[in-house]
């Protein structure tokens, strides 16, 4: 028995160590994704009249008219990344964000589910992947939900 604890005991070191980046690394996943999509949506609202037309013409949102999606889609970029940044309601900021990026997928699928095209779906598979850890997760201890939690 005591040969086996010796054998688990550098794991055990290890894992304390790794479990100390833990908060670190959830901030880097939240800091990441949500640049991503502040770049998108300050894009979109920058060039309004090019997000309007591409709403128009080459992204098919299902069930929204064009302008709706576009405002929504939009606002959905810049809205819910603040959140994850800051923390605060970081799960419902990535639910939201997991959602525009699905909508993104699914609109725009005649292009992104085409040969070619397998480099541009997997950045969006990757920052979904990201968006469920975080959902499933949550942000971590660097946030303001822990923050104001402990209160």
């Amino acid at each position: 028995m005591n040969s086996l604890a010796q054998v688990f005991r550098p794991h055990a070191t290890l894992a304390r160590g790794l479990d100390a980046l833990r908060p670190w690394l959830l901030l880097a996943v939240r800091l990441w994704v949500s640049w991503q999509f502040l770049k998108s949506g300050w894009l979109k609202l920058a060039h309004w009249d090019v997000t309007l037309e591409l709403f128009h013409m080459e992204y098919h949102v299902p069930l929204l008219p064009p302008t709706l999606a576009a405002v929504v889609g939009t606002t959905g970029e810049l809205f819910f990344p603040i959140l994850l940044v800051l923390g605060l309601l970081t799960r419902v900021g990535a639910l939201g964000l997991f959602a525009v990026n699905a909508l993104a997928v699914i609109s725009y699928w005649h292009v992104l589910g085409s040969e070619g095209y397998e480099a541009a779906l997997a950045q969006h598979v990757l920052w979904g992947f990201m968006l469920v850890v975080l959902a499933v997760c949550g942000g971590g201890a660097l946030t303001l939900d822990e923050k104001l939690g402990r209160r």
